[in-house]
């Protein structure tokens, strides 16, 4: 048994077990999760995180767990931009509390199996077809570019092609019945509100995977690596979310430090026949640029608020 198979076994059964844990503390509080709360689920997932990227570095050696860091810290700067999107997707479907606790748990599972996919592929392309790399880098700086540019505009689920497909094949429900996904009336199957909440959030994450996965490939294409740095930022997003939603609008600039992580990254991969970045320099530029954006944004939320009491 290699040392990669040995730790491949140590992430499923710590993931396994941690998201039992998750699931038991979540269900317990029923969504209604304080700051103070959250951020202490948000610091134990966090804590994990390091805790295996040091189990890395033990077993695998150095290189590989800055490359496991670099791509944690990656995959959960651009998962808190997609809780916002998340957060407005609850609003849009006003969904209780006490059920985006389910929905969450079904997106992230949803979401452990469609990052494996796609990274396998993603690993596939780049070693079969090295001009991929390019792509991938040049997608990476669009998106960045479309980030900014959609700044202003506000997410709306309505317009999304999945969810108007989904009525077409089976009638939504107006009112939600429990924390059912469907219902049976009549002998006829509806759809309840709260599966067309789960549909999107699994289609965003779907198109969130294109941008991130490409991410952690400009710094390794090792499946290992690149899977349970993505997963580990995954998990504990229940948390994110919880911390997020009592958190929203405080970091009003963090969007722009994404979008300069995703601009450097795919930069970093468009010449990386040309220049190897190394990835400890990687991870501290992407750091950096994050602490700058998190700077600029708690101290523009303070002159926004000395200027209102004045």
């Amino acid at each position: 048994m290699t040392l990669h198979t040995i730790m491949w076994l140590v992430f499923w059964v710590v993931i396994a077990v941690s998201l039992f844990i998750d699931l038991v503390i979540v269900k317990h509080h029923h969504g209604k999760v304080k700051i103070k709360e959250a951020s202490l689920m948000v610091a134990a997932w966090v804590s994990l995180a390091l805790l295996f990227g040091g189990a890395i570095w033990l077993v695998l050696g150095r290189p590989n767990a800055l490359e496991f860091f670099t791509g944690y810290v990656i995959e959960y700067s651009l998962s808190i931009d997609n809780m916002f999107v998340f957060i407005m997707i609850f609003s849009y479907f006003a969904v209780p509390p006490e059920n985006q606790p389910k929905v969450l748990v079904w997106g992230i599972l949803g979401a452990i199996i469609m990052r494996f996919i796609f990274i396998f592929i993603g690993v596939q392309l780049i070693t079969k077809f090295t001009f991929m790399i390019y792509i991938f880098g040049a997608l990476l700086v669009y998106t960045a570019f479309k980030m900014l540019k959609e700044h202003e505009e506000k997410f709306d689920p309505s317009k999304m092609s999945v969810l108007k497909f989904m009525k077409k094949l089976m009638p939504l429900k107006d009112n939600y019945h429990g924390d059912n996904f469907f219902i049976k009336e009549a002998g006829k199957m509806f759809a309840t509100p709260l599966f067309a909440t789960l549909l999107v959030i699994e289609t965003s994450d779907l198109i969130f995977a294109i941008d991130s996965i490409p991410a952690v490939l400009s710094i390794t294409q090792d499946t290992f690596i690149v899977y349970s740095s993505n997963i580990f930022a995954i998990v504990g997003l229940r948390s994110l979310y919880f911390l997020l939603a009592g958190m929203a609008g405080k970091f009003e600039y963090l969007k722009y430090g994404i979008a300069a992580v995703l601009v450097f990254v795919g930069i970093k991969m468009m010449v990386s026949h040309f220049y190897h970045f190394p990835t400890i320099l990687s991870l501290l530029v992407i750091v950096l640029l994050l602490l700058i954006a998190i700077i600029i944004s708690v101290m523009h939320e303070h002159k926004t608020k000395k200027a209102i009491n004045q």
